[in-house]
């Protein structure tokens, strides 16, 4: 199963990490996204087949708790896997994305293993 990933984060430099991280990785990986913020994100799902999403929670315009929940409220995306990225120092934000639907969250700054760890729990649960 080919994976086709989006990273959706305001920081380009996390976006960058992100990319060399998966491409580190063994997962069947054929395509990676990327998007700095949630509209832009829904634009991309929007026009190409995702099947994972990679999201920080803290972004403008349209942050990562508010693109959960419009991807949970399209039935044809709302069983898309999105793993929370964050800075978020709140666990109750964390809870809230984890109750939205997230299958897991990494806090920032995290290891190659966490995010391959992570991203394959949610290959296996899907």
């Amino acid at each position: 199963m080919d994976l086709n990933v989006l990273i959706v984060d305001d920081s380009s430099a996390i976006r960058k990490i992100l990319v060399r991280v998966l491409s580190q990785t063994d997962l069947p990986i054929k395509q990676i996204h990327e998007a700095s913020d949630g509209s832009e994100a829904l634009k991309i799902v929007e026009a190409n087949d995702v099947s994972l999403i990679l999201s920080d929670i803290n972004m403008p315009n349209v942050d990562g708790l508010e693109l959960l929940t419009q991807l949970r409220n399209t039935p044809k995306w709302k069983d898309l896997s999105v793993v929370m990225i964050t800075t978020e120092g709140s666990q109750a934000k964390v809870m809230e994305a984890v109750q939205l639907g997230a299958k897991g969250y990494v806090r920032k700054p995290f290891t190659p293993e966490q995010i391959k760890e992570k991203v394959l729990a949610c290959l296996k649960a899907a």
